[in-house]
Formats: C-alpha cells, structure tokens, sequence
C-alpha cells in the first residue's frame, strides 16, 4: 500500500473559520500551547458520491462545520453558532446536503447537553436553515404546532435512509420530564415530518431495518429501568422482549443484519463484560456472537458498504483489538488490510462512498491524535489528508503503557501509565490522575493532551480505571454505587501504592490530581491518606457531595432516582466524604481552579473548599474566571493554568525539564 502525506487541506480547513496561525511554535522544551490549542478538526466524513468532505472544527469557544470539494480541497461553504455551541453529530443526507446535530457545551470538561435542533447545510454554499427545533424561523417546514408559534420539540437523527436521498429517520421528544418519544420521516430539505411509530415507554430511542422501517425501541420510566420492545412490521404491535425489571440484565439494539432476520442486541451480564447477541426474529432465541474476558465492546463496527449491518466490535483491553461476528465478511477482510498497512495504530473506517471504492480512514494511537487518509478499495493505495495535530509528532509523545493490578480486596484494576519519552520509566515523580464521570467513563489507549503535557514536563501519569468505571461490565461499573471517597477511592490508593512497589514512582515525589469527579478523587485522597501524597490539585470539581445531592433532587424523576442509587441520600454518610467537611485532615499543599459559569460543578463548590482549607491552615492556591464553565475553553486561560500546574507541581515533587510557555 502507499502513502501520501500533506498539511494543505489542514490550513485550508482552519482557515475557513478564522482558526488562527497554524505555523508551529518555536521549539522549547516543554511549551504549553502546543498542548492545549485546540486540534484542528475533530471529525471528517466523505460524502456519498465522494465529491465533498466535511469536517467539524474546535474553536475558541464553539464548534464549527465546513465543507471542502475533494477534487481541489477548497473550502466550499462553512458553518457555525453562537458561544458554547457544538456539533455534536453531522451526517451527509445525499451528496450535497449534511445535517448538523446542535449541542450546548459549557466547558472544555462538559458533556455536550443536546438543544435538540437539527440544522441542514448545502455543500454548494447555500445558507444553513434549522429543520426542527425551538428556534424554526418560519412557520413553515411542517416542524410547527401553529404558524408563527415554535414547536416545544427536540429531535436526534435515528436512520439517513442512505436508498433515500430527499427523508431521513429522526427520533422526536417533547421537552418535559420524562417525556414519550416518537420516530418520524423528515423531509431533508423543508424539514416536514410524518409520525411513523411511537412506543409504550418513555425516553425511547428507534431502530430501523435496512427499508427503513421502526422495528426496534428501547426506553426506561422513571425508575430508569430499560425496556426492548420489538414489531414485525409497520402495521405489526410492540411486544416487549427484555424487562431490565425482570431479567435483570439491559440489552440495547444495535441493529439488523443484512437480511433482516436477526437483530443484535448489546447485553449486560450479572457477572463480566457485556456481550453481543443475536436475536432472531421468527423463534426469539438469542445466541451469543461476539464476547470478550475482560472488557466490554468499546465500539461496534458497522458494514461501511451495503447495508449498515453490525459486523464486529472493538475492544478496548489494555491495547485496542478488533474482532468479528464473520471473519469472512468484506468489510472484516478490509480492517484486517488496513490493521497490516498501518500497523502499530487503532485504524476506523469513518465514512465510505456509496459505490464502496473509496473510503475515508482514520488512523489513531496513544502518540498520535488522528491522521486521515483517502483509501481506494481497487488499487489498494492511501493517500494522506489530513491530521488533526499536524504540530505534534507523534515520535516526540511519550508511551502510554496498558497496566493490571489488584485491589485490596481482589478485584482487578486496569490503566495507563505514560512514561516520559527517553526515561527507564523508574524512581519518577509521579501524578496520579482519576478521570471524571465517575460512572460510565473510561481512561483509554488512544492519544489524551494532559498526560502527555505532564510526561514532558518528566513526570509519570497514573490513570486507573478504578471500580464505577466504565468499560468492564455493569457489575464492576454498579460497584461504585455509592462509593465516593470508599472503595473508588481506595482503588486509586492501592494502585498508587502499587506504583511505588514497581518502583516506578519516587513515594516522596506522588502528586493526585484531577478534574470533575477527579478533582473529588484528588481532595479525598489527601484527606484519606495524608501521608501518601505531596500535593493535590482539582479543576473545576464538587467538593461537597450534600450540595451535589440536593442539586440533583431538584431535577427530573430520572435523574433524582440517579442520584439516590448512584451517589446516596443519607445527610451524615455523605458529609463524611466531603472534602469540604475533612480539610483539617488534609497537610499538603492544594491548587485549585474553577469557572464562574459552571453549570455542571458550580464554583460555589471550589469556593466552599478554598474557604475550609484556609480556615485549617493548609496552603492553597486558587485560579478563577468568572467567563468560564466546566473547563476553560480560550486559549489565554487554559495557558495561564496549565503553567500554574506544572509550576505548582514543580515546587512540590518537581519534573526533570523546565517548563516554558508562549502566549
């Protein structure tokens, strides 16, 4: 196979949406803005004649579209929104015409909150116009109630009906607590939409057969607990084929396969990692097609020519591996192919010409945050696009090494250690960092910016997919129920100790730090284990779990029934986990950093800590913007902090380089 590599369509593609200089910064030893600029694209998808391209693009507060025509990769129209708005999907509905899923994203660290409109975008240039959505500008399209009067609806899309160039399968909901949803076909271009199904349970989400018709639908009540309903046809009735209730396990569609006579269905397990089934549709009988030892699928793979059929998974364990319901399969061979040319690194086939010759790759790894090539199926040759940090060299990055160990009690541990590039990985200052979330999320192999600005600053990072997390079974993530400050936070003490056993970590050089729930993790574990650390810092965290608790009450029946089974209710246990409540225990030194529009931990958290940490005589230092949310977004901002870190870290368990910044 050859290769072509170039960094044209990178500068054209910034420049379309005022991205800024893209030339590479003067050369220091560990320079923070190369760290924290944003990559230059996030996403790309060919379209399906293979004329256009269209990327979506980190800006400094927002994320924009645009599309290039592939023949000359010129920028041929661009796209974007107000403050803290993302893309958080976009899909070609025909060759010339993209949907655009809107999001709100209030922080570099916040999930995107979906608003629920759907945009569409001519690649010719023409002006993007809203199909559905609260803010329809006409009365016109068929997505309002009355003229002149919004409809009160969000939408996501459910199937583009690639046979179907002018309708798409969008799934609707109202806006209220707990609301019933609906599917319906929507016009691509005036955004008229007719009901096709609705189903007997709330918050459902639709899955279609390869005609396009709803077959599948699965939701949960108040009680959050899920069920699977199936039809034979459009005029067939909803019978339901799984009950979280009853069964106890939680199966989710992923699709039909090319015939249509088997569904398959995503299944959790009392004990292990999920597995994925096959349910066939005449006899109902479920047969186990793909399953893993350890870990669940992180993705599921899809044909990316004919019918869009689950074919596979990936699994994330330890290193990122694929495997297949069919080894056989076309699609199965083509992965194989490209795992070959592009050994060494996590290759995912992201879009595919209708006529299945072309396809756009995407090629991944823990040093290298995303290249993609144009792939031509015939004369088995791949030519280079574009990268998405095309400043950072991957053979500069620092290893990212899959590490196991056991808990106090036997439960296994997964991670990552990043290792500073050039050390025996032995007797280093260490930073151990516990992601966010907590529940459901999952440190991975693939590329993440902060361990490796921390690995060239010379420090080793430690992160630990500690219980609660996603990845490893519903049993392992259910064992966090409850369990802030207790035995998620003992899974980071012992790993952290069983770093200083490897002898990887220097113990009188271990620094815990974090964000989210992570900046929870790192004040606890001060508080916890007052000796183990010599320092700790949060961004943008809660610090309180009875503030934490009583937000989440106040919110819809789902979320408080959330609250009550995954964070607890009892006003004394909770208290006793608050780090707010424990700074006289803690004796190290504390960095803190919050936004005054964080919507998701409210600086009112960092405050309240900040205040009981100065009133027990701990040293701490404090960052805070008033204009940021959940994660600082501008450039100025994360520089000045993430040079504070590093020099706070510095002072405290100190790196092997000098760190340097450059506005």
């Amino acid at each position: 196979m050859s290769t072509n590599r170039g960094k044209g369509a990178a500068l054209a593609l910034c420049a379309a949406l005022a991205c800024g200089e893209v030339a590479a910064q003067v050369a220091m030893p560990v320079d923070v803005a190369q760290f924290v600029r944003r990559e230059e694209f996030r996403d790309v998808q060919l379209s399906p004649g293979g004329t256009y391209l269209a990327a979506t693009l980190p800006m400094e507060d927002r994320t924009g579209v645009v599309i290039l025509r592939l023949s000359d990769m010129k920028v041929t129209t661009s796209f974007s929104l107000g403050r803290n708005t993302d893309i958080a999907w976009f899909q070609w509905a025909n060759d010339g015409r993209v949907l655009l899923g809107v999001a709100e994203k209030l922080g570099m660290q916040a999930r995107p909150k979906f608003t629920g409109e759907i945009f569409g975008v001519n690649a010719s240039g023409a002006a993007a116009e809203m199909l559905v959505g609260q803010r329809v500008a006409d009365a016109g399209g068929g997505t309002r109630i009355q003229p002149k009067k919004p409809e009160q609806v969000w939408a996501h899309l459910t199937d583009a009906l690639p046979a179907d160039d002018r309708h798409v399968v969008v799934t609707v909901g109202n806006f209220s607590d707990d609301a019933y949803t609906r599917a319906e076909r929507m016009d691509v271009r005036s955004g008229r939409r007719i009901t096709l199904a609705r189903v007997p349970v709330r918050n459902a989400t639709f899955t279609t057969d390869h005609q396009g018709v709803v077959r599948m639908a699965v939701g949960a009540d108040g009680d959050n607990l899920s069920r699977l309903y199936h039809r034979a046809g459009e005029a067939g009735e909803w019978v339901l084929i799984n009950d979280e209730g009853a069964s106890k396990r939680r199966e989710t569609p992923l699709g039909f396969s090319a015939d249509g006579s088997t569904a398959y269905l995503r299944s959790d397990h009392p004990h292990g990692p999920d597995s994925i089934v096959a349910w066939d549709v005449a006899s109902g009988q479920r047969r186990e097609v793909l399953r893993d030892d350890a870990v669940d699928p992180y993705e599921i793979i899809y044909a990316s020519s004919g019918p869009r059929e689950p074919i596979g998974a990936l699994f994330m364990d330890g290193r990122p591996r694929t495997a297949f319901f069919n080894p056989e399969h076309p699609d199965a061979r083509l992965q194989r192919r490209l795992e070959q040319a592009f050994e060494g690194e996590l290759v995912r086939i992201t879009s595919r010409t209708a006529d299945g010759r072309v396809a756009l790759v995407l090629t991944t790894s823990d040093r290298n945050s995303g290249d993609f090539f144009r792939f031509d199926t015939v004369a088995n040759s791949a030519e280079h696009l574009i990268s998405r940090r095309a400043w950072l060299d991957p053979l500069e990055m620092a290893e990212v090494r899959p590490v196991a160990l056991e808990a106090r009690d036997g439960t296994g541990l997964h991670g990552y250690l990043t290792v500073p590039r050039g050390s025996d990985g032995r007797g280093l200052p260490l930073v151990v960092l516990p992601h966010g979330g907590p529940y459901g999320v999952q440190d991975t192999w693939e590329f993440a910016e902060e361990p490796q600005l921390l690995a060239a600053a010379g420090y080793a990072v430690l992160q630990v997919n500690y219980r609660g997390s996603g990845g490893y079974g519903q049993a392992f993530k259910q064992a966090g129920a409850r369990q802030w400050g207790l035995a998620m936070q003992d899974d980071l003490t012992d790993a952290t100790r069983w770093a200083i056993a490897q002898g990887i970590a220097d113990p009188a050089r271990i620094c815990i730090y974090g964000a989210s729930y992570g900046a929870y993790a790192a004040l606890m574990g001060v508080a916890k284990e007052p000796s183990l650390y010599r320092c700790a810092a949060g961004y943008v965290g809660v610090y309180d779990l009875v503030m934490r608790s009583r937000a989440l009450a106040r919110g819809a029946r789902s979320l408080e029934t959330w609250s009550e089974d995954w964070i607890g209710t009892d006003p004394a246990a909770l208290t006793a986990v608050s780090p707010t409540r424990l700074a006289e225990r803690m004796r190290v030194p504390v960095f803190m950093a919050a936004g005054g529009e964080d919507q998701v931990t409210p600086v009112a958290h960092t405050r309240a800590m900040e205040t009981a940490l100065r009133k027990a005589g701990v040293p701490v230092e404090s960052l805070y913007y008033d204009n940021e949310g959940h994660g600082f977004y501008t450039q100025p901002h994360l520089r000045e902090y993430y040079t504070r870190l590093l020099a706070f870290l510095d002072r405290h368990i100190g790196g092997n380089a000098p760190v340097a910044s450059r506005p």
